[in-house]
């Protein structure tokens, strides 16, 4: 299928890219409506403006308006702790992005926060309350939340993985002695590397972002010091994608959104009497 800027939302279907192996159709595999796409990362990798410059490929740049809240000033701001699921492009139902509370120095944290999402679903405006959250913290979150009415939406399994990380955080861990500033990179590996998030052998898909803050040296020397870091190929398993509008970024997102939902669909489950009639005959293979 097709998959450029005009035409995404009439050319990808949930399922286009299935391995038909083995004889196997689509009708043999269980098919969503609607692709989802997890975006994942430490805080301030740039998550809800990647949503926001992903949204604007596909729709009226002049009029689009700003569809996921970017905190200007993290130090001030609370960020994301409402999972907000964004319909790419906008009143499409092919596939979806869901911006996520950002990943913290807390490991075992985030792999039970990545864990839960994983394998029980997402859902929008779901809250991510982490067990250190202080209680100060609980109660302004609760208090945003309102009311229960915020789990009336439906929940999602993840078909694949985003995972987002900050360039200038990046260059900055590889070029300082200091280990508090190393640790950015070592954390971002133990994540990208949680089970968790992959799918059989494959891992998630890298954007880098605050490109446009280095220069071209910079954002390569970077790419591939990831790539050796994360052990995945930084020409087509890591995209760098800026604050930008030329064709060129335009274009690495179409790119990347193409290697997501390819992943995601050759990784669909079978339906449940294939899946049955597989399993009664493993046996006779052993």
């Amino acid at each position: 299928p097709c998959l450029c800027f005009d035409c995404v939302s009439c050319s990808y279907t949930p399922g286009a890219w299935t391995e038909k192996v083995d004889g196997l159709k689509l009708r043999d595999y269980s098919v969503p409506k609607t692709i989802s796409l997890l975006l994942v990362g430490p805080k301030g990798s740039g998550k809800s403006s990647l949503v926001n410059r992903i949204s604007r490929v596909f729709e009226d740049e002049d009029f689009t308006p700003v569809r996921a809240q970017v905190t200007y000033n993290s130090a001030a701001g609370d960020g994301t702790y409402f999972v907000q699921e964004y319909m790419i492009p906008r009143g499409s139902k092919s596939f979806c992005l869901y911006d996520t509370r950002s990943l913290s120095d807390d490991v075992p944290e985030n792999v039970e926060m990545l864990k839960r999402w994983m394998t029980k679903g997402v859902r929008h405006g779901e809250l991510a309350i982490m067990k250190s959250d202080s209680a100060l913290l609980k109660s302004r979150m609760k208090c945003k939340a309102r009311q229960d009415g915020y789990y009336s939406s439906e929940m999602r399994m993840v078909n694949f993985v985003i995972f987002v990380v900050n360039g200038l955080s990046v260059l900055k861990s590889m070029e300082s002695n200091d280990e508090a500033d190393k640790m950015y990179t070592e954390m971002i590996a133990t994540m990208f590397n949680c089970p968790f998030l992959s799918f059989k052998d494959d891992k998630p898909v890298i954007v880098v972002t605050h490109g446009d803050l280095l220069s071209v040296s910079e954002r390569s020397r970077l790419r591939v010091h990831l790539g050796e870091r994360l052990g995945v190929p930084p020409h087509t398993q890591i995209f760098d994608i800026p604050e930008s509008r030329d064709p060129a970024t335009k274009l690495t997102i179409v790119d990347m959104l193409r290697f997501s939902l390819e992943h995601a669909d050759r990784h669909l489950p079978g339906k449940g009497w294939f899946m049955g009639k597989v399993r009664s005959f493993v046996p006779y293979l052993l």
